[in-house]
């Protein structure tokens, strides 16, 4: 890390090194290794063992099943995780649904959901797009017409990330439908195991099954399921969107895949030569680390400094954009390598995990649509910079 840290905040760093040691399943380390993505158990397991220390939801207050850390204690921490490899604290849960719940929930509904999402007791998967309703969310379409103690809900949801594993759903719904579209939107918690849900898995790009449809048919679900007030869902939804898109360059994830990559580079001979000494290959891991470290920097910038912070929407979209792109550079590379691998010669093993690389390749293509497209953030950026 680029940071300068204080001796308390390098005996942090410290200490989350050996925890980590010390307590990641080996199994799930080398999954993340070869290229697996992490399971449903994978992360439900360690999240469990993270828990214990409030490292989970290590922004929550304790009262809640946090740590309290600060801004910097954050990014040791998720650096850490990051580079070991293991597996983040569910994002639905954590980075999205929790910051959500403590500043717009009720009080029932923080002691009541927040603890079990920290444990992950219960897995929320994400009920934004629609078809027709992307990146333009406001169009909308799932209707909550609210019946005594109930909203009932019909509407579909489309490319929901882990609903086939998940337990509950929070979602974007129209109570008014006579409002602006901006408006009459409200944010709803919604258990899967309702009468009336159905899953449809969504096979991708990778051949895997991580997305999917999900259709709502007469749902009844309890008024005190709402979040914040009816109609003020869309102030929900920007908040959660800005927490979600500060989290996406994943600086410590890159740099554990470069640094796979390089080890990848130094046992691979073509002929008697190592690809390591390859001097074109040696420019390009170069320009990655260089461009890696100003992304590290600009993501410190961006979550250290008041004034980055007041930018957002705008800062997080640059974040979102540059860490996109060089998460697909360095998947790119390790196919690159790996097929090198399969073609020639690595020194005393096969090389592991070369299906799961093209396969992590493959799945690192959605990176430039969920959290917002490509597209809508260049938007962003612009609109901050021209006015």
């Amino acid at each position: 890390m680029n940071l300068d840290l204080t001796t308390e905040q390098s005996a942090f760093r410290d200490e989350v090194r050996a925890f980590i040691r010390e307590r990641l399943p080996q199994d799930i380390r080398e999954r993340l290794r070869q290229g697996y993505l992490p399971r449903k158990q994978d992360t439900v397991r360690w999240q469990r063992i993270l828990a214990e220390r409030g490292w989970a939801a290590p922004h929550w207050p304790r009262a809640y099943g946090g740590a309290e850390l600060g801004q910097i204690e954050r990014i040791i921490l998720l650096d850490e995780l990051q580079r070991a490899p293991a597996p983040v604290p569910q994002v639905f849960n954590i980075n999205m649904l929790g910051p959500v719940l403590l500043k717009f929930g009720s009080e029932r509904q923080k002691a009541w959901f927040l603890p079990r999402l920290a444990n992950l007791d219960l897995w929320f998967c994400q009920g934004f797009s629609e078809p027709g309703a992307g990146s333009d969310l406001a169009a909308l379409r799932t209707l909550a017409r609210r019946e005594g103690e109930h909203y009932v809900v019909n509407g579909q949801k489309i490319w929901t990330s882990t609903a086939h594993v998940a337990d509950w759903m929070f979602a974007l719904v129209r109570t008014d439908a006579q409002a602006q579209r901006h408006r009459g939107i409200s944010f709803l918690l919604i258990d899967l195991k309702t009468p009336g849900v159905t899953v449809r898995p969504i096979r991708s790009i990778d051949g895997a099954h991580h997305l999917n449809e999900i259709f709502l048919q007469d749902v009844r679900v309890p008024v005190e399921n709402l979040v914040g007030e009816e109609g003020q869902g869309w102030e929900c939804a920007r908040f959660l969107l800005a927490n979600e898109r500060s989290g996406i360059a994943n600086v410590g994830a890159c740099r554990e895949r470069l640094a796979y990559a390089r080890e990848l580079a130094a046992r691979t001979r073509r002929g008697r030569h190592r690809l390591a000494d390859d001097p074109h290959l040696r420019h390009e891991l170069a320009l990655l680390d260089a461009e890696l470290r100003a992304l590290e920097v600009t993501n410190q910038r961006f979550l250290l400094t008041p004034s980055a912070q007041a930018a957002m929407p705008a800062f997080a979209s640059v974040l979102k954009l540059r860490g996109t792109a060089l998460q697909q550079q360095l998947h790119g590379l390790l196919v690159r390598l790996g097929g090198a691998g399969v073609r020639e010669h690595v020194d005393d093993e096969d090389v592991d995990g070369i299906p799961h690389l093209v396969e992590r390749y493959l799945f690192a293509r959605a990176g430039s649509i969920y959290g917002g497209t490509s597209e809508i953030q260049r938007d962003l950026v612009a609109k901050t910079l021209l006015g």
